[in-house]
Order: structure tokens, then C-alpha cells, then sequence
């Protein structure tokens, strides 16, 4: 016995000491994934975690713990035995080493292999964030070393092959730069009269006194360009011009050699005449100072076809800096979209700091190892053991969004917040929590329950589609309304001290899980009170009902996600969700996003666009940029709804998207008889489209380069769907002809946008990391033969293995088949290239 302790205190002792001089930083962590239909099993993933001592000192066997993060689900036993994987909370797991784990000698590497719960398909469905934690300090997490993906060439339908690629490419043809529209969106009526104006510092502006800040816009653009107009009026003039009569956004612009014209009824029209002046400049403008500018003499007859044409970003799953913000905002001016979305709070982050809650900031916009999520949040989507640092923790001071908001109504874009709630609500929640605790120890119990997001008692369990399972705000607790009224508050201040408009309040309402609240004290003695409220289902109504009341009070509406306008039923004994008819009549404005094909809620939009609801189309089908854009393991992006590439928001037909749907979220090709029952869309519900909506969830953008990658050119897309006109063919009732319609449509969008668009978006406002497809490959008649989705756009390859660089040889036609070890890029006019492109034989097996 005397030995076998002396045994154990030696081991505490040793890893006591390897606490002391172990360097987490020496661990580096390799993922692989391995083989999808483990064990023949169709949902189930083989992984290799691949974990390497590069210090001088041994990892031992036991003491510690990794913690990373994984939006899919691991597990908890390994192959070999040799660790357990647990799941902490929301995407948080642990690697825990078992008795089979022998420890990793300096040098050595050790290999856990684990099963996930769904196949791998590409980047983003890798582990990440990983960081150490020693046994004897759970509250100190440690950040490893280098994390390495290894390549994964996955076997499964759908697979987006460099041969995929060029027979989807092969129908698009090269249109000469002369014969395409140069004002995009494209206008209602566009004509081009022959000879230019040159706008030099000969030129000067003339402005009606309603259009004044427009003038001082377009002054600013101009000079930023190298252009110094004249302070003097003389014939050579740009002219602002008012006009009664004309709907709030419409303009004509008029050029001739000696003067442009701009004319509109109201400000909002002017900006965006001017921002069809710009894309009417030669796209190299912005590359280098030209003086003089030179634009063709054209007529122009414009105005959008939705009054609502906006765009969601998400940063509170990962922050984005506001240089990033306004950055967006220039290029959604520039494409005349007029709303931004701004996701500010989720589960994982609250970003933006009220001054009568400064706790919301404090606590809820970091994230680093915690415990007990009492002074910051834990790790989420890769974010780390260590607070402060991006994109895990940040947030918009006061400042900082006052300036968001008065650069946003500069350029007539209105700037919608959004608050998170019930759900999708931790990060507020555990705010409370700590304001909480802080004044309970003040002995200031009153104010310290003033706030409270949840009862203290309450003993529901659940968990979220993100695995959450204290997420939820308890919507019972008359604490929750002020919170709200607070916020609300707050938010008014903000606008009113930015002199920005403010509409409405966008307060979330999705993704609220079972058996949230049933057994909350709260609930129960609400519930004893309002005979109207028989189970928890009821509170929705009880909560939205309360927020609507408060958000009318001061003048504004009530935005949601689709569950706002939603009243639980059923139908034939199954679960049915059916417009809400007492929530009908305040026209609550309702944001859709579910349409996913085979998913049964196809028509849910022309659901409570029919039933009276206001209806912003937010389709994951085709608009939501966090989507993967195709099959390919180098691809990053979610695929839990579908794969979107620029077609999918070109294509979407607003008031029929069945029409021109014809694969599912998997890029399968569907049977149509899955639309028959499904509500159309009736001229009152049209009535009720306000419009379309783009978004970019933040789970996977971990920094402005990879938001930039994702958002363009894709929002290009949205913004022709939600400005220009209804084209001939979403209307054309004959299949044939529609389709061919639609190929001819499509192939000029390409050409405008790899020879006019995407060259103005390498500079513009110091150029955007957008997104350049790989070139398609194909074997014919011994030959090479390659291709690409945007006209313009220049391919370069390699014959030794190496990767194509801006310096590489120019793709002619004329590579033969005997060359071997042949890599493909495409290139932009910066020298930025793509993805590369391999030729490989296509894939023929299923996932």
C-alpha cells in the first residue's frame, strides 16, 4: 500500500510538473476527415484528430482537457478508446483522455480518431478553436499551436468537379462590353445616343436646395477620383434637378456632350441617379486618378420594383469591425439597396453597447474560457481560450454606432436592428445574470431583479437547434418587459442623437425549442392568472402581444421572423403552423426565410402574405450568402438549407419561386409534385411583399476577408432581383421560351459582371475580397479545354505541380492532354486568383 501511494503521488507530482513546464503553444492539431458512410452507416463521418508534441517537454497521459469547437455533433466514444468527447454547451466540446491515452513524447504525435454524426462535405465542417486546460486550473484556458486542415477529396452525388464546372459554364457566351447595359441594376429603359461627356475640372454642379447633401455626395466621390470641379458655373454642367411628380426613388438621367442631368422628386432618387453615374464610369476609374472621366451619352428612365431591398448581416455570432460595416454599406449604395439588417445579438454575442445596461457589453460582447459564463461568454464557432480578441469579442460603442448610422442615412439606407428574443437570447441573458449577482451584492435586491431574463427556480429542460440549453428568455417574468422597454428606450436614443430614421425594431422570434418554460415558477403563476394562457405555446402570443404594444407607443412596427406571425395548430393530429389571425390586423412585417425544398414549408411566405402579414422574402433557397456556393470540399459555407452561388438570387422569382425551382437543398434534381397543394401567391398577398432580403449569418466568417468572399459578387444578384424590373422570363407561361429568355438574361448579367462589376469592385473603396469561381476543366480531343463563370476574367495554369500565380502562363486553347500535373486558377484584374482547379474524373458514387 506504501507503494502504490507513493506511485500516485509521484504521477500527481509529475503532472503537477508538466503543468508548470508544458507549452500549450507546442501542441500543434491536424484535422482529416477520413471516410463519410462509416461503418455503412449513410449520417455517420470517420475523423482524425491528429494532436503533436513540437516542445521539448511530454504531454502526459492524463490532467488535461481540449476544448474546441464543431457545429456538427461528435460521438462521445472514440475509435481507439483513447479520449471521450463530450459536448459543454452550444458548439462547445471536450477531448478528454482516457486510460488508453499514453501521453505524447516531445516530437511524437498521438491520433484520436472520432465519429461524427453527419458526413463531411467541405471546410467548414472541421473542429476549430482548440485550446488546453490542465485539470488543477479549470478556469485557465491555454491556446495551442498551428491548426492544419488536411485536404479531404470526398466521393458523393452532387460533387462539384472541375468537369462539373465546365459543362455548367459551356453555355455562356462572351458578349462584346459595347452592346451591354451600362447602368446596373439594370433600368427600367436604357439608351445610348453616341458621344461622351468629360467631366474635368471644367465641369461644375448644380443642385436644387432640396438636393444639396446629394451635390456634397457626389463632389466627395468625385474627388476622390482625382477630378476637382470648377467653383465656377459655366456651360459644361452637372445638374440636380427637381421635379414633382416622381415616385420617392425614381430619376431620369440624361448625358449629352455638354451637360448631365439628374432628375427626381426627392433626395433618395438623386443618390441613386448618381450611383448610376458611377457604374456608367469606366470600371479602371478606380484603379488609379483618371482626370478627365469620360461617360457615354445616354437616356435613362429608372426605379426600383421594391420599395424594400435590404441586407442581414450577422455579427453577433462573430463580430465584424465598423470599418468592415461601412465598407459594406458603400457597396450596397452603390447597388442601390436601401436597408440594412443588423444582426446585433445572438446566443453568442451582444454587440452593441446601451448606456442603461452597460453589462449587455461588458459581458455578452467577449467570449474566452469560462466556467460559468459569469464575466464573459465561453468559446463559440473558433473563437478561443482568450477574450478581447477578434472575431469572437467586440462590440460598437455608442460612438461607434451613431457613426454607422449617420453614414448609412447618407447614403439612404435605413439601418433596422435587430434584438434577439425569446430565443437566440444567452448572451443577454447571462448579462442580467452578472448584473444580478453584482447588485445582490450591493444587498440592492429591488434593482438587481429589474432586469432578470429568467427565473431563478425554473428547472426546463431543452436544448436548441444550436444546442443551447439556457438560451431562452422566460417571457413570463414581468422583469423581461422592462428589460425591453429599455432597450427600446436606448435604441431610440441612439437614432435620435444620429438624426437617423428608425421604423421599426426587428425582435427575432425563430428557432424557440420545446419544453422551454415548463417548469418555470414564472410560467406557472402567470398561467394561474390569464385564463387565456393554457401552455406555454400561449406565452408567444402573451409576449409578441406586449412588444407590440410597447414598440406602438413610440411610434414604431414590429419585425420578426416568420414564428411571429405563426399560431401553433394542428391538422390531422400533426403539428401545423397557420397565420396568427389576431395579429393580423397591426400588419406585423415578417421576414421569411423557410422555403427549403422538401421541407414541407415551401409556401410559407405566400402563407402570411395571403393571411395579411407584411413579407420580407429572406429565402434560404436563394438568399442567404452563408450557404456553401456548391459542392466541393474547398468551399466554405454552411449547406443545411442549400447551395447558393450567384444563380440562385439571379434566378429567384419573388412572387413565383416555384416556378424556376428545380433542386433541392442538396443540388438534387426534385419531382414538381411536391408544389402541388402548396399556396400561391394571390394578388392581395402580392400586395404585401415588401421586398427582398439578402443575408450573411456569421457561424463561419471569422474576418472582413471571408464576409467579402461570401456577400460578393452574390449580392450583385439580389440587388437586380429587388430593383429591376419583373423579367420576361418569370412570366412567360411557355417553358421553352422561358428558358430561353432567361439563358439569354443570365449570360448578359455574367458579362456585366466580369467586365464591368467585378474590375470596379478590386478598387472600389479600396477593393473587396469577392469571391472569383474556379475555371471548369474538361478532356476533349486530347486537349485541354477550359472555361469560366464570368466573361473577363483571365486563366493561368501551371505544368509542374506548383500553384498558378498572377505570373503564370496565359490559358490559350492550345494545352495538350500529355501534359501531366496541370493546375488551373482564375485571375482578376488585381492578380488575385481562385480556387485551383485539378482535372479529375467525375465522381459517380453517393454520399
Amino acid at each position: 500500500m506504501r507503494y502504490l501511494f507513493t506511485a500516485v503521488l509521484a504521477l500527481v507530482f509529475c503532472v503537477a510538473e508538466a503543468q508548470t513546464d508544458f507549452n500549450a503553444r507546442d501542441l500543434s492539431i491536424s484535422w482529416q476527415a477520413v471516410q463519410n458512410d462509416y461503418q455503412n452507416k449513410p449520417n455517420r463521418s470517420l475523423q482524425a484528430i491528429v494532436i503533436t508534441n513540437n516542445g521539448h517537454t511530454a504531454l502526459p497521459a492524463s490532467g488535461w482537457k481540449l476544448y474546441f469547437n464543431s457545429a456538427r455533433t461528435i460521438e462521445p466514444q472514440t475509435v481507439a478508446g483513447n479520449a471521450k468527447i463530450e459536448l459543454v454547451n452550444g458548439d462547445l466540446f471536450t477531448l478528454t483522455p482516457t486510460e488508453g491515452f499514453k501521453g505524447i513524447k516531445a516530437g511524437d504525435s498521438t491520433r484520436v480518431e472520432i465519429i461524427g454524426d453527419e458526413p463531411v462535405v467541405n471546410i467548414s465542417d472541421t473542429p476549430e478553436g482548440f485550446y488546453l486546460v490542465w485539470d488543477a486550473h479549470p478556469e485557465k484556458g491555454l491556446p495551442t499551436g498551428k491548426f492544419t486542415i488536411k485536404p479531404f477529396k470526398p466521393n458523393y452525388v452532387g460533387l462539384y468537379t472541375p468537369e462539373v464546372i465546365y459543362q455548367q459554364n459551356k453555355s455562356i457566351q462572351d458578349v462584346p462590353e459595347s452592346q451591354l447595359t451600362k447602368v446596373f441594376p439594370t433600368p427600367i429603359a436604357y439608351q445610348e445616343n453616341g458621344g461622351f461627356f468629360t467631366i474635368d475640372d471644367k465641369t461644375s454642379i448644380s443642385a436644387s436646395s432640396e438636393f444639396k447633401n446629394e451635390a456634397g455626395y457626389l463632389i466627395t466621390e468625385l474627388q476622390s477620383l482625382g477630378v476637382k470641379l470648377s467653383s465656377v458655373k459655366i456651360k459644361k454642367i452637372i445638374n440636380l434637378k427637381m421635379v414633382a411628380g416622381m415616385d420617392n426613388e425614381a430619376y431620369e438621367l440624361v448625358i449629352d456632350p455638354q451637360s448631365i442631368t439628374i432628375s427626381a422628386s426627392k433626395p433618395a432618387g438623386v443618390f441613386y441617379g448618381i450611383q448610376s453615374l458611377k457604374t456608367l464610369m469606366s470600371p479602371t476609374v478606380w484603379a488609379a486618378q483618371h482626370k478627365p472621366i469620360q461617360l457615354p451619352c445616354v437616356e435613362v428612365k429608372d426605379g426600383p420594383r421594391f420599395p424594400y431591398r435590404a441586407f442581414l448581416l450577422d455579427v453577433g455570432r462573430n463580430f465584424q469591425t465598423k470599418a468592415q460595416v461601412l465598407k459594406l454599406l458603400d457597396a450596397m449604395a452603390l447597388y442601390k439597396l436601401n436597408t440594412f439588417h443588423f444582426h446585433l445579438t445572438d446566443d453568442e454575442g451582444w454587440r452593441l453597447a446601451l448606456p442603461s445596461l452597460p453589462e449587455l457589453t461588458e459581458v455578452g460582447s467577449q467570449r474566452g474560457h469560462t466556467l460559468d459564463s459569469k464575466q464573459h461568454l465561453p468559446p463559440s464557432h473558433g473563437s478561443g481560450a482568450e477574450t478581447g480578441k477578434l472575431a469572437g469579442s467586440g462590440f460598437y460603442s455608442r460612438a461607434d454606432y451613431i457613426e454607422i448610422l449617420k453614414y448609412a442615412a447618407a447614403r439612404h439606407i435605413a439601418v433596422v436592428p435587430e434584438i434577439e428574443a425569446p430565443g437566440h437570447a444567452r448572451s443577454a441573458i447571462k448579462a442580467m445574470d452578472a448584473r444580478y449577482t453584482r447588485l445582490m451584492a450591493e444587498g440592492n435586491k429591488a434593482e438587481a431583479e429589474k432586469y432578470l431574463l429568467r427565473d431563478l427556480n425554473d428547472q426546463s429542460q431543452y436544448a436548441s437547434v444550436q444546442y443551447w440549453h439556457d438560451n431562452v428568455i422566460d417571457v413570463s417574468l414581468p422583469s423581461t418587459y422592462n428589460f425591453v422597454e429599455t432597450v427600446i428606450n436606448d435604441i431610440i436614443g441612439l437614432y435620435k442623437e444620429a438624426g437617423a430614421p428608425l421604423a421599426t425594431i426587428n425582435f427575432g422570434g425563430d428557432e424557440v425549442p420545446p419544453h422551454v418554460w415548463e417548469k418555470s415558477p414564472a410560467y406557472l403563476a402567470l398561467k394561474a392568472t390569464h385564463p387565456e394562457i393554457k401552455e406555454t405555446g400561449d406565452l408567444w402570443y402573451y409576449f409578441y402581444g406586449k412588444v407590440n404594444q410597447a414598440l406602438k407607443a413610440k411610434g414604431l412596427y414590429l419585425s420578426g421572423w416568420e414564428e411571429i406571425g405563426l399560431r401553433k395548430t394542428t391538422i390531422d393530429g400533426a403539428t401545423a403552423y397557420v397565420p396568427n389571425p389576431d395579429f393580423e390586423p397591426e400588419h406585423f412585417q415578417t421576414e421569411v426565410w423557410n422555403n427549403t425544398i422538401g421541407g414541407g414549408q415551401e409556401d410559407l411566405a405566400y402563407k402570411l402574405a395571403n393571411g395579411g402579414y407584411h413579407v420580407v422574402l429572406t429565402s434560404v433557397t436563394h438568399l442567404y450568402l452563408d450557404m456553401a456556393h456548391y459542392k466541393s470540399f474547398d468551399e466554405p459555407g454552411y449547406y443545411w438549407g442549400a447551395f447558393v452561388d450567384i444563380d440562385k438570387p439571379f434566378s429567384f422569382i419573388p412572387y413565383d419561386y416555384f416556378k424556376n425551382t428545380t433542386v433541392d437543398k442538396n443540388g438534387i434534381p426534385i419531382n414538381k409534385s411536391i408544389f402541388i397543394g402548396k399556396q400561391r401567391l394571390t394578388d392581395y398577398g402580392k400586395t404585401n411583399i415588401m421586398g427582398i432580403q439578402g443575408a450573411l449569418w456569421g457561424e463561419n466568417i471569422h474576418d472582413g476577408q471571408r464576409m467579402e468572399y461570401m456577400i460578393f459578387p452574390s449580392i450583385l444578384g439580389i440587388a437586380e432581383r429587388a430593383w429591376a424590373k419583373n423579367p420576361e422570363w418569370a412570366t412567360e407561361k411557355d417553358t421553352t421560351q422561358s428558358k430561353q429568355l432567361y439563358q439569354t438574361a443570365w449570360v448578359n448579367f455574367l458579362n456585366i459582371i466580369g467586365k464591368r462589376e467585378l474590375p470596379r469592385l478590386d478598387y472600389y473603396h479600396t477593393g473587396y475580397n469577392y469571391r472569383i469561381p474556379k475555371p471548369g476543366v474538361s478532356v476533349q480531343d486530347g486537349r485541354y479545354v477550359v472555361n469560366e463563370q464570368f466573361p473577363g476574367l483571365m486563366i493561368r495554369y501551371t505544368t509542374d505541380g506548383t500553384e498558378p500565380d498572377a505570373k503564370s502562363k496565359i490559358y490559350k486553347g492550345d494545352l495538350s492532354r500529355k501534359e501531366t500535373n496541370v493546375k488551373f486558377k482564375a485571375f482578376n484584374s488585381a492578380g488575385r486568383g481562385s480556387n485551383t482547379s485539378e482535372p479529375v474524373q467525375n465522381a459517380n458514387s453517393t454520399l
